[in-house]
C-alpha cells in the first residue's frame, strides 16, 4: 500500500512491459465502539456571585492595565516626534544664522 509505484522504461519498440502485480489486502473498516455516559462526581462549573464579581473585576484589571501600556507607548512616541522636530527646528535656525553672518 505505501511501496511507490515506479514507473517502468518503454523498450525501444515502444512497448511498456507489465510489471508484477501485487494483491490488496482486503480492509475491515469496524465502527468506533459507542461512547460510554461516563458518571462523574465533579459538579458543573457554578458561578457564584462572589466568582461573578471576581471574574468581572479581573478582567476590568486586564483592560485597564492593557490600555495603560498602550497609551505610554503612544505618549512616549510623540515626545520622540516633538524632540525630533523641536531639535530639527533648532539645528535649522543655527545653520541659516551662520550662513548670513559670515
Amino acid at each position: 500500500m505505501f511501496r511507490p509505484k515506479i514507473p517502468t522504461n518503454p523498450t525501444p519498440t515502444g512497448l511498456v512491459p507489465l510489471s508484477a502485480v501485487e494483491p490488496i489486502a482486503a480492509v475491515r473498516h469496524t465502527p468506533p465502539p459507542a461512547p460510554v455516559a461516563e458518571s462523574s462526581t465533579r459538579p458543573a462549573v457554578q458561578l457564584t456571585p462572589g466568582t461573578a464579581l471576581a471574574l468581572v473585576g479581573g478582567g476590568t484589571a486586564v483592560v485597564l492595565v492593557v490600555g495603560a501600556v498602550l497609551v505610554s507607548m503612544l505618549l512616549a512616541v510623540a515626545i520622540s516626534g516633538v524632540s525630533i522636530a523641536v531639535c530639527a527646528v533648532v539645528l535649522r535656525s543655527l545653520l541659516a544664522h551662520g550662513r548670513t553672518h559670515r
